[in-house]
């Protein structure tokens, strides 16, 4: 906590001083924005777009069918242009995350002060959320500006999906060869407090989570990319997950208390598709999960997924999620159980290992969430969860059950749907359709880089929301 305070201090203080200053500026030499704050507040902003669930940013719990609406349904049921969420998504990621990088990136570079132990670490944490954020964008949309983008043209030309991907991991690998020694960044690094190790493997854990991205349209390099990842070192415990830390007051709480708490709104209920599975295997989690409305078995009660929902009538965010302090998260040590039994079930054909790795991911999460070991005992026992008798092929087990694990991470929840093609998600009651496979483009590029945006739709015949994404087979 005391290092997310520091920084966010100094991005107050920089926000603060500029009109008190402006007088005194010396125009022919402007005063730079230190690369530390750049990085702080790239990560911020990604962490708070990834954590938030407000309707007009970030829908990916209710597309992931965690959560359903109340009153307004538009955006269970798939909605993005009215809210412009594609759009803010898109200027989020490229001119706030990406942008705040390459600044830093430069003053980091133009620095004298600055070892080369320092200068190469430091260089190495920007590409590694450069690569996250590069990831996230392919991940959203398909095609898009990335070899061109942020740069001298306003109108970049998109670049083939497949290709950001490799060019997303090609940075990640430089930037995993780099790291080492000490960063020499400190407190503005509010993941971590500058700890490289810790980076290194947040980096092999994003290319861990590519790897099996791209398991299905290319296994031999997803084989090679996922054994590098494991030998280089994972998160090895949710102590090490790639969390932010959050303050108990405004402006710096959690994205989710603002509009859970602070709103003074009831805008969501559990899904009925989430809750329906997890009453089916007696999921201990629910107790965290969800809160309030119960039926007579004590059991949560979930609305009709993309229909307009009695707030009073279905349980609601469970009490953890209320929290100004509850920590973000964008990657954890139980996604990477996960991604190591699909890894060792996919590859190896190793049965015995998949099945470890798969309980130690379900165990983490119930620990994770308040759950005993006990509970994790008894859950892992039941026929239906159990390796050896849980329904379906070993990666629809793993499939059904890293879905439910993913409940405060919308976005990895809907990633898991689209990689397995699991577990079955309901249709939206007014949409009629399962969760979407991408964004569509925002309408300002049709009318800001309209040649450029034009040309990658074509590239990309049927284009819609339902086109899957390059590795999505």
């Amino acid at each position: 906590m005391k290092k997310l305070l520091i920084a966010l201090i100094a991005l107050v203080t920089v926000a603060s001083c500029q009109n008190l200053t402006e007088l005194n500026r010396d125009t022919k030499n402007p005063e730079e924005v230190p690369a530390g704050t750049l990085f702080a507040n790239a990560t911020v902003e990604l962490f708070d777009f990834m954590v938030s669930t407000n309707v007009n940013v970030n829908n990916l719990r209710l597309w992931s069918q965690y959560w359903t609406e109340t009153t307004y349904t538009d955006e269970s049921n798939y909605e993005l242009i009215q809210r412009n969420v594609n759009g803010r998504t898109w200027n989020i990621l490229y001119a706030t995350v990406l942008r705040d990088l390459k600044e830093a990136r430069k003053f980091i570079d133009a620095d004298p002060l600055l070892s080369d132990e320092n200068r190469k670490n430091q260089l190495a944490m920007i590409s590694v959320l450069e690569a996250f954020t590069g990831h996230l964008l392919v991940d959203f949309f398909g095609d898009v500006p990335w070899s061109d983008a942020l740069g001298s043209d306003i109108t970049p030309a998109y670049d083939d999906d497949a290709s950001v991907y490799q060019a997303v991991m090609d940075k990640l690998d430089a930037a995993i060869a780099d790291l080492g020694g000490e960063s020499g960044i400190g407190d503005f690094d509010l993941i971590y407090g500058g700890d490289v190790n810790m980076w290194k493997k947040f980096a092999n854990g994003l290319k861990l989570r590519l790897a099996i991205r791209i398991a299905n349209v290319d296994p031999t390099k997803a084989q090679t990319m996922a054994n590098e990842a494991i030998n280089g070192g994972l998160i090895a415990s949710n102590d090490e997950n790639v969390d932010l830390a959050y303050t108990s007051s405004p402006p710096h709480t959690n994205p989710l208390w603002v509009d859970l708490v602070q709103s003074g709104r009831n805008d969501f209920v559990a899904a009925n598709t989430l809750v329906d599975y997890m009453n089916d295997l007696e999921d201990p989690r629910r107790a965290y999960y969800f809160s309030d409305v119960t039926d007579s078995l004590g059991n949560p009660i979930g609305g009709i997924f993309g229909a307009s929902n009695n707030y009073n009538e279905y349980s609601h965010p469970g009490t953890m999620l209320l929290d100004p302090t509850f920590p973000g998260t964008i990657m954890d040590y139980v996604e990477m159980e996960f991604l190591q039994a699909d890894v060792a079930a996919r590859f190896d054909n190793d049965m015995s290992a998949a099945e470890t790795h798969y309980n130690n991911a379900i165990r983490a999460s119930i620990l994770y969430w308040g759950g005993t070991n006990q509970e994790a005992d008894d859950y892992l026992a039941n026929p239906k969860v159990a390796w050896g008798t849980a329904a379906g092929t070993s990666l629809e087990k793993i499939a059904m059950q890293k879905w439910l694990a993913m409940y405060n991470r919308g976005f990895e929840g809907w990633s898991t749907y689209r990689v397995y093609n699991a577990p079955v998600l309901n249709n939206a009651a007014e949409a009629g359709t399962p969760p979407p496979l991408r964004y569509i483009y925002p309408v300002d590029e049709y009318s800001l880089n309209g040649t450029s945006v034009n040309d990658a739709v074509a590239a990309n015949p049927g284009y819609d929301e339902f086109l899957p994404i390059f590795w999505d087979n």
